[in-house]
């Protein structure tokens, strides 16, 4: 079973399945819903997926016709999306599990929209906290 929550904590969530095709998202949409480079969002069934807390501070809106994003009206973090096409998944915003996951990305999708600045190849120096002199 995993566990999450969304920034400051007033929705919580459990997940009792696993979670299948984990991608990083580039399209335009994913990034302006995460104000970063990409998502990463994995598919969840619902019928695994509990709000134990906080419920009544998720709201969403009607991004594109029977497409829909949840969010936490008090921090704003993205939550999941849901598609009445398919009622049988919601995709989560995997960022927000507290618990370790077994389950790993599969792709970067979207790759043609991504950001002008991102480089997925970079050989970028990596840091266990912030970078040196902050």
């Amino acid at each position: 079973m995993y566990a999450g929550s969304c920034l400051c904590g007033s929705v919580k969530f459990q997940i009792k399945g696993e979670i299948s095709n984990i991608i990083h998202c580039h399209c335009s949409l994913c990034r302006k819903s995460s104000g970063s480079a990409f998502s990463t969002n994995g598919f969840v069934q619902k019928s695994d997926f509990k709000i134990v807390e906080g419920l009544s501070n998720i709201s969403g809106f009607e991004y594109k016709p029977e497409k829909y994003r949840h969010f936490c009206t008090v921090c704003g973090s993205p939550l999941y999306s849901s598609n009445n096409l398919d009622k049988e998944r919601i995709r989560v915003r995997v960022g927000l599990i507290d618990s370790n996951i077994s389950e790993r990305p599969m792709s970067h999708n979207f790759v043609t929209s991504k950001a002008n600045w991102e480089d997925l190849d970079a050989d970028l120096p990596r840091y266990p906290s912030f970078e040196p002199g902050r």
